[in-house]
């Protein structure tokens, strides 16, 4: 069974590893590794069919495997030469707003906004809908939708 609690900490846990992949790049460190670890802790790519629609794609919007959710969170492929590297744009703090996490055994849905915070900058507010499976016993995210918000 999941827990509410085990999402919170899934959630946090995801943010941290944002967060840290953008300093190891900033320090020259072996991001990219680091990278390929995050994914592969957090999202179930060779466990399960996993639908990943990030935030600021909208030439390749879909990322069915675990080489096309990489290039989304460092860049530099040129399959997606729209990724700059989400991951290592400097998100100092990732703040999570829940609208609601409904639990189904095995599954957990959430969805809400969650909010990624750069020095001397406004927040950017993005929109999501996950779902995370537990896989072996671990958290697994199946389904990532993330968007801006709509602007009138």
């Amino acid at each position: 069974m999941i827990s509410k609690q085990d999402i919170i900490d899934f959630q946090t846990q995801w943010g941290d590893g944002i967060i840290n992949i953008g300093r190891s790049y900033k320090e020259g460190n072996d991001y990219i590794n680091e990278t390929k670890s995050f994914i592969n802790s957090l999202y179930a790519f060779g466990q399960d069919i996993v639908l990943f629609k990030p935030t600021l794609a909208s030439d390749c919007q879909f990322r069915l495997d675990e080489n096309s959710a990489l290039s989304y969170f460092v860049g530099g492929n040129n399959d997606y030469s729209e990724d700059t590297g989400f991951a290592i744009k400097g998100w100092k703090k990732i703040r999570w707003d829940n609208a609601g996490i409904n639990i189904l055994n095995d599954c957990a849905i959430c969805m809400g906004n969650y909010f990624f915070s750069q020095d001397n900058e406004d927040d950017l507010k993005v929109e999501y809908s996950m779902v995370i499976k537990k896989i072996d016993g671990k958290l697994k995210i199946i389904l990532h939708d993330s968007h801006l918000p709509f602007q009138k």
